[in-house]
């Protein structure tokens, strides 16, 4: 292993050779790694770093060579990034792919992708074979990583200990790194190519940047439950390895009892979830409210968040003056906005004032622009239209998809493919996927009304429904809504129609813990129908 030595590399297979004899930070895992079972729940930067290099000895013995792709299809855990970066320090190229997907969606990706070599966990494995689906061809070299009984005849990263560590060959900074994909709300996930100098090379420069309250200290501990196979899990491990904190945890699993345990023992100063997450945990703000009371600063990221959840988190914080940063963007061009918002501007009776509301343009890295879906001509402040990005983090292709890439790009910008306004003091409010629109109104604000006024709620979601009233589904602690209570969270909105209240796991969910709102319409009401287009999706 290596001391620091000149420039930081932006290729994730080398970053962590190059700070591998940093004493921070220490990570703690809330459970073995599945690609180390043995391994146990601590580790060095120089461990991380070592089990890369082993990693990448197994994938090359296992067959994978410099051009070849890798698809990583397992449970969610930060090992996700190890696999990558073991892939991409010999020059392949990782595709990391959520076992959330279904396993006729998973064939049509893999015909995409057409990998050397195959990470999965024994469940994936299972469930494609369940559905007499064949995942890769016979060629196709596969090792099992995770819980559950390993099939016949495949290996695991056990088996594969002989071969030595092959010599670092990574891709030129402009050439593809890593694939992920996007959420596949609406159907199939679409594969996103970044390359090194897109990802780390751009996105990383604000969160290492010395930002006063904001930026991460060297005594703080960094928690994070996050989607590890999303392309922000490259930027924020490169983050902080960069600028070290004491200690990172780990949350690879969300459910409360197992973040009761870890904070417990880990207690976070700063902390990072998806939305849906910590809407899940808002009942521990109540149940467990010391497990937050060291927070100085939330992170929320992939979505907007309702202001509900964040006035119920910040509450909590026995820090003075504690914030909540949350950023918004896309798998194909990183951070778009970012927001900042204290205890006062989420208050009760303001939430109006951060409704929706996420951010200004990242500094130096972003630049958007609010446009008619038709014409493509910029509207005026305060009125809707398509959100457009420009940005040099843009991903490079979709794979198997250049077309579809192509005609997302208007006259050098990104189309998001959502609803925004841009308000007079310069920040977006998201007002809902064109795909998902409600004529008249706002899903995310009826969503975070009905969140701030029914306590119980877990999780809301408003579908449009043409030619009918739309369509609330809840998911509440207890399972059960008094209707007296529905009656008054419902008082001055838009008439909607009866609730159907399901448990919160059975939200169809992508890998960012998003509910698939497509696969949930069919789910409920027998069909796909919107009232828009989704041609930009």
């Amino acid at each position: 292993m290596s001391d620091k030595q000149g420039k930081r590399p932006n290729n994730i297979g080398l970053v962590f050779e190059y700070f591998a004899g940093s004493r921070n930070p220490v990570f703690h895992l809330d459970r073995p790694f599945d690609i180390a079972p043995r391994g146990g729940t601590r580790y060095t930067v120089g461990e991380l770093a070592g089990l890369v290099a082993r990693v990448s000895a197994g994938l090359h013995e296992a067959g994978l060579r410099y051009g070849d792709r890798l698809a990583i299809i397992k449970d969610n855990h930060f090992d996700v990034i190890l696999l990558a970066a073991a892939a991409a320090r010999i020059g392949a190229l990782p595709a990391m792919i959520s076992a959330t997907i279904k396993p006729e969606n998973l064939q049509i990706m893999m015909e995409r992708l057409d990998p050397a070599v195959l990470v999965a966990s024994p469940g994936t494995l299972a469930a494609a074979g369940q559905a007499g689906i064949s995942l890769v061809g016979p060629d196709v070299a596969i090792i099992a990583a995770g819980a559950g009984e390993v099939p016949p005849g495949l290996r695991t990263f056990d088996d594969l200990r002989s071969g030595p560590v092959p010599p670092a060959n990574p891709r030129p900074d402009d050439q593809p790194m890593v694939c992920t994909h996007t959420s596949g709300t609406t159907g199939v996930p679409k594969f996103v190519v970044h390359s090194a100098n897109t990802t780390v090379g751009v996105n990383t420069k604000l969160e290492t940047a010395p930002i006063p309250r904001l930026s991460i200290r060297k005594d703080d501990t960094v928690a994070s439950c996050i989607a590890f196979m999303h392309i922000r899990a490259i930027t924020w491990t490169v983050a902080q390895l960069a600028r070290p904190p004491a200690k990172v945890v780990i949350l690879a699993d969300p459910t409360p009892e197992t973040v009761i345990s870890t904070l417990a023992e880990h207690p976070p100063t700063t902390l990072e979830a998806c939305p849906n997450i910590y809407q899940l945990w808002e009942a521990l703000t109540r149940s467990h409210p010391d497990l937050f009371t060291r927070v100085r600063t939330y992170f929320s990221t992939f979505d907007a968040i309702h202001p509900p959840t964040v006035r119920r988190f910040l509450d909590v914080s026995g820090r003075r003056g504690p914030l909540w940063v949350q950023s918004w963007g896309q798998s194909e061009v990183g951070p778009v906005s970012l927001g900042v918002f204290n205890r006062r501007m989420v208050a009760p009776g303001r939430a109006g004032s951060a409704e929706n509301n996420v951010g200004w343009p990242v500094p130096f890295v972003t630049r958007f622009r609010i446009v008619d879906p038709v014409t493509r001509r910029r509207v005026r402040r305060g009125q809707e239209g398509i959100v457009l990005v420009r940005t040099r983090g843009r991903c490079l292709t979709y794979l198997g998809e250049d077309e579809r890439h192509r005609e997302k790009v208007w006259q050098g910008r990104w189309n998001t493919g959502d609803i925004g306004v841009r308000t007079r003091n310069g920040a977006i409010r998201i007002l809902d996927r064109e795909v998902d629109v409600i004529p008249g109104t706002s899903g995310i604000e009826l969503e975070s009304l009905l969140l701030d006024r029914i306590e119980s709620a877990t999780e809301v979601i408003v579908l449009g429904v043409p030619g009918q009233r739309p369509k609330p589904v809840l998911s509440t602690e207890d399972g059960t809504l008094d209707p007296a209570v529905w009656q008054a969270a419902t008082a001055g909105l838009p008439e909607l129609d009866d609730p159907v209240v399901i448990p919160w796991e059975q939200f169809p969910r992508t890998a960012t813990w998003k509910v698939r709102r497509f696969e949930l319409r069919e789910q409920l009401l027998g069909s796909t129908q919107t009232h828009g287009s989704g041609q930009w999706t």
